[in-house]
């Protein structure tokens, strides 16, 4: 049993609510210079981080307004190189007006989820083929993760625990498939196990959002400890993306 199908979507929505509000009150304090500075992406400024956030809200969005309209469409007008032009265009921003574009778009994704009822959870959307449900986990992820990489005040250390869980859960296809990858969280009671029991065992220690942010392919904060027959071993190479 996973964490995307047993935390109920009201949960979901109030903890990106939160998520937004502790974004919008960083905002403020961004200035000129600091949006030019490097985020946590490679190739990215934080600058090029933040319109990448302003964009998804508002296709994610996008998403849950059609789909109440029983109508499907593409996350993006002129899919993934107008997105990829949308956020160099974005990026060039003086830190002002890319603050309230992106307060704009987090009052969008706010009011576009809201609208959305108990029963229209499993209504399909083109993204990925999946239902509301799934998009509204979907923008759950890109806020959390996408907040820390902008390195405006807020880090994995700071990600709620639900979201750690559900980040184990969603990432377990990044298990390398010759591993039996064990995941054991020193601050949790849960632990993860990925791959075939008969396959070489790799165990992963440290705190849960350490552990999240290794498998989410960010930097821990404290050094995690990999071990293979009780010694410690480099840690594998994780796999792409689900």
């Amino acid at each position: 049993m996973t964490t995307e199908r047993t935390l109920p979507a009201e949960a979901v929505r109030a903890a990106i609510e939160a998520g937004q509000e502790r974004l919008r009150v960083l905002l403020p304090a961004l200035t000129d210079d600091g949006v030019r500075e490097p985020s946590e992406l490679p190739g990215w400024s934080r600058a090029h981080v933040l319109s990448h956030i302003e964009g998804v809200a508002l296709a994610l969005a996008r998403q849950a307004r059609f789909a109440l309209r029983g109508e499907l469409i593409e996350p993006y007008d002129g899919g993934h190189p107008a997105r990829a032009a949308a956020i160099e265009a974005g990026a060039v921003r003086e830190a002002a007006a890319l603050g309230h574009a992106v307060r704009a778009a987090l009052a969008e994704a706010s009011a576009a989820w809201a609208a959305v009822g108990p029963a229209d959870w499993t209504r399909p959307v083109r993204h990925r083929n999946g239902d509301l449900r799934s998009v509204l986990l979907c923008w759950w992820r890109e806020l959390e993760i996408h907040t820390a990489d902008a390195r405006i005040g807020h880090g994995p250390r700071d990600w709620p625990r639900e979201l750690c869980h559900h980040l184990l859960d969603h990432l377990a296809p990044r298990a390398p498939k010759d591993l039996h990858l064990v995941l054991t969280a020193t601050d949790d009671a849960r632990s993860r196990r990925y791959g075939g029991a008969g396959a070489p065992a790799v165990t992963v220690s440290g705190p849960l959002t350490d552990l999240a942010a290794w498998l989410a392919g960010r930097n821990p904060t404290h050094p995690l400890d990999f071990r293979a027959s009780g010694r410690a071993v480099p840690p594998p190479e994780l796999l792409d993306w689900p």
